[in-house]
Order: structure tokens, then C-alpha cells, then sequence
């Protein structure tokens, strides 16, 4: 016998980076607040909820990423086929309710057999351009729930699937999103967080001593700095800020509490992933954004200059993120509190603290069964 509709878990699939896995835990607190089963299929290197969601039940399946030569394409292939397998026989076995697939590759096997078994898929794009496994699964799609007001690389035929939702952000994040902005006083301490993640922390540990090295000593004097540093650059990046009368430093490979951080500073300098465009603007802070240069089809330019164009930021290029051109941006920025407070003030505007909500109303209007009178659905972009 069919289980009823209401019994019917919604399964979730995602896998690789936490970019992928955030949104994927916040939608899935928040259809189990709603009384909706969940259950997440990802691949051998994907998280798991753990300990914060027991009653996720997970199951692995094989994928991979297409690789540069023939032979990695091949392997890639045949792991994808393994996973269509596994993932045809999960779909027979949990009768889903609808599958919603988060992007990246180990969400492909899955997206997949849910299409062929005629399942209900949403995708979530967290960025300004479409991603590669997304593209190829758009097409068996019912919505593609997005983050930007404005996406690339999406079809005509498929845009009036969108709706935006934004993009869920951890429940620390948006625990800060009344956290007031205060800019800095004329004479009082500027605090400025930099996050440059795994990928780019160097140019940032480089770049930003010897920038700051050639600001004016009183205002050098006002800054209290707290950098990110890959563990082996934090002894040269201690270096280069000795003895430059910084009014505090704090280097660490990571820090546990950004919630905190990103509250409490005046300026964030970082890279310009979909996960930090979405805590920043959650909470409200203005930001120098440096997009990581050699992500896929550059979609961290592209999320950059969306914020920059609502006056939420200032992108700086990688090419032009030298030691005078920073300096020069500081010293203007620092030197204008009302810059600062109205990029606060327009990062809060574009943010979307409501996105889990959002996007479960999405997942439950699909199928039929959202109560929440609140549409989600918006212009499509």
C-alpha cells in the first residue's frame, strides 16, 4: 500500500563543500519543525548532519566529478552509474514526496533517478551563475529556487521555474540579524574582519600587512584587525604586522565564533562565496569583496558585482588587489562612516534572513502541501 502524501520523507541531496551542506541543514530544521520526514543522500566525502540532526537518516551513494583526461572521465562515469543504481533503488525503496538537490555533482545520481521515477525535484543554486551539475539537471526540474535576483547560464524555457528564496544560512548567522550597525567615530577603533577561507588566505596574508603598512599612523593606530591565515602563513603574516601600532591583532587559521566577529566589525575583506555573500548580508555588513579568481565560470565575480551594484560592497578584483590600491580603498573607506553604515544598510536590505522558510514553502507549494499562505514566488528573474 502507497504511504500517504504527509509520510512521505523529502530527501535532499548534497554533498563536497559546506557551500552545498548549510543550506541543505537549514532547510532540513526546518521541515522537520513543520513535521515533514527528511532524509539526505550525499557521497563518500559528503557531511553528515551528525549529532545536530540524529533523526536525518543519511545514505552515501557514489558520484564524481568529470575529470580532465579520458581515463578520469571514464571513472567518473562509471561512479556515476553505480550512483544512478544505488540512487534508482533508494527512490524505490523511500517513495519520496519530492527530492531537492543542492548542486555539485554527488547530487546528479540522485536528481536523476527521482526525474525517471517521476518524483518532484527543486534545485537550489546558491550563486549568480547556474552551476555545472545544476544545467544539466534543470531541465527535469519543477522550480529552481535561487539566491541572486539575477542568474546566468539559465535558458529562457527554464526560467519560469524560478522563484527566489535566498540562500539559508546557519541558525548563528541569523540569530545576528538584528544586530545593529554602529559606525566607526571619527577618533574611535575601526574593526575590520578578514575571512579569506582555504582558498586565497595567502593573497590576503600578503596583501593586506603591506597595505595597511602604508596607511597614515594615526588611523593605522585606530584599527583593531582579526585576520584568517592558513595555519602556514600565520608566522609571516605575525611578522609583517610587527611593530605597526595596530590598535589589536588577531591571526588564527579559524575562528569559531564569526557570528560574533561578522556583528561586531565595521568592514569585512573577503573572498566572495555564496555562503559568506549570504551571512554577510544576513546580518548587515559592509564588505571589500576580493572574488577568488579560479572558481567555476568566475561565479564569484558575478556574485560580487550583484552586492556592489545594491551598494552593499566594494569589489576589488584579484588583478587589482595590490598593496597601494588597497591602501588607497582604506583610506577611503575608513575615513567615511556614512559609506560604511549605507553599505550596511543595503547589505541588510538585499539579505534574506527568511530563506529556510522561503525555501521550504517553495518545496511544500511544488507538491501541494504548504499551509504557510506567504508565497514564495516571485518575478521570475
Amino acid at each position: 500500500m502507497a504511504k500517504p502524501a504527509s509520510e512521505k520523507p523529502i530527501v535532499l541531496a548534497a554533498g563536497g563543500t559546506g557551500g552545498h551542506f548549510f543550506p541543505a541543514e537549514a532547510l532540513a530544521r526546518e521541515l522537520l519543525a513543520r513535521g515533514r520526514k527528511v532524509e539526505l543522500v550525499t557521497d563518500k566525502r559528503g557531511q553528515a548532519f551528525g549529532d545536530s540532526l540524529p533523526e536525518v537518516p543519511v545514505h552515501r551513494i557514489r558520484a564524481a566529478a568529470p575529470g580532465g583526461s579520458v581515463v578520469g572521465k571514464l571513472k567518473a562515469a562509471w561512479q556515476m552509474g553505480l550512483g544512478l543504481l544505488a540512487a534508482n533503488a533508494l527512490m524505490r525503496h523511500l517513495e519520496p514526496a519530492a527530492v531537492v538537490g543542492f548542486g555539485g555533482y554527488p547530487s546528479v545520481p540522485t536528481v536523476y533517478a527521482a526525474a525517471q521515477a517521476r518524483v518532484p525535484v527543486l534545485l537550489h543554486e546558491q550563486n549568480a551563475v547556474l552551476g555545472r551539475a545544476n544545467r544539466m539537471l534543470v531541465a527535469a526540474a519543477k522550480r529552481l529556487a535561487v539566491a541572486f535576483p539575477e542568474i546566468s547560464a539559465v535558458k529562457d524555457d527554464h526560467r519560469s521555474k524560478i522563484v527566489r528564496t535566498g540562500n539559508p544560512v546557519r541558525p548563528a548567522i541569523a540569530a545576528k540579524r538584528d544586530a545593529a550597525y554602529e559606525a566607526p567615530t571619527a577618533a574611535g577603533p575601526i574593526r575590520i574582519l578578514v575571512m579569506g577561507g582555504s582558498q586565497g588566505a595567502r593573497v590576503f596574508s600578503e596583501v593586506i600587512p603591506a597595505a595597511l603598512g602604508k596607511l597614515p599612523a594615526d588611523l593605522r593606530a585606530r584599527i583593531h584587525l582579526a585576520q584568517q591565515c592558513r595555519p602556514e602563513d600565520l608566522e609571516a603574516a605575525r611578522a609583517a604586522y610587527a611593530g605597526m601600532g595596530l590598535s589589536g591583532l588577531e591571526l588564527e587559521s579559524f575562528f569559531r565564533d564569526v557570528p560574533e566577529r561578522l556583528a561586531g566589525c565595521h568592514l569585512a575583506i573577503t573572498r566572495a562565496g555564496a555562503s559568506t555573500i549570504a551571512e554577510l548580508t544576513c546580518i548587515g555588513r559592509p564588505a571589500l569583496l576580493v572574488p577568488y579568481p579560479h572558481a567555476m565560470d568566475d561565479h564569484q565575480t558575478a556574485n560580487a558585482k550583484q552586492l556592489a551594484s545594491a551598494g552593499a560592497s566594494w569589489l576589488m578584483p584579484q588583478t587589482d588587489f595590490t598593496a597601494d590600491a588597497l591602501a588607497a580603498r582604506l583610506t577611503d573607506l575608513l575615513g567615511s562612516p556614512d559609506a560604511l553604515a549605507k553599505g550596511a544598510e543595503a547589505a541588510r536590505a538585499w539579505g534574506m534572513a527568511d530563506a529556510a522558510r522561503r525555501l521550504a514553502d517553495a518545496v511544500l507549494d511544488m507538491i501541494g502541501a504548504n499551509a504557510n499562505t506567504n508565497s514564495t514566488r516571485e518575478a521570475a528573474v
